[in-house]
């Protein structure tokens, strides 16, 4: 017997092992726990069949299992969750999963979103949706630079003081 990947304190074979076996979840956290789990033990089909059928239309395997086996994973914390029991048709699960990927240590934290499909809970998506990327079109002005606004002052004692 092991200790299950998810971090519940559990063994596997009593904890994530039947769901990823194909068991159905008994609640969204408990998928959630399945599904960081089967990251770790390589088990793609459960990630696939997890999904709601909007997510499985991106879900490709051959990605997953390239970014799954170069990564080493360190441990999942759950922080919150509302809903998602036995009788809620929808819940969310905060969630942070820590892993190493090109010799870096890394989070992924994410407010997952899970519903049920024919009585199974399945994940469907982020809450909100992932952030975008802003990107800067010009230089950052650093506190000690000259103000743009042409006084002559440094920036944090013109414009950047406010």
């Amino acid at each position: 017997m092991t200790n299950c990947p998810c971090g519940s304190g559990l063994d596997y074979e009593t904890c994530c092992g039947p769901i990823i076996a194909g068991a159905p979840a008994a609640t969204a956290e408990a998928l959630m726990r399945s599904r960081y789990s089967a990251y770790v033990k390589r088990a793609y089909d459960h990630l696939g069949n997890s999904l709601s059928a909007g997510q499985r239309k991106d879900f490709a395997v051959a990605d997953t299992r390239r970014w799954a086996e170069s990564s080493e994973w360190l441990g999942l914390t759950i922080h919150r969750t509302e809903q998602g029991g036995s009788a809620d048709p929808t819940g969310l699960v905060e969630f942070t999963a820590r892993f190493k990927s090109a010799g870096k240590d890394r989070e992924h934290t994410e407010v997952a979103v899970f519903n049920r499909e024919d009585g199974k809970w399945v994940y469907a998506g982020q809450a909100n949706g992932p952030g975008k990327t802003i990107r800067r079109e010009t230089p950052k002005i650093g506190r000690n630079d000259p103000c743009p606004c042409g006084s002559g002052r440094k920036y944090k004692k013109c414009c950047g003081a406010a």
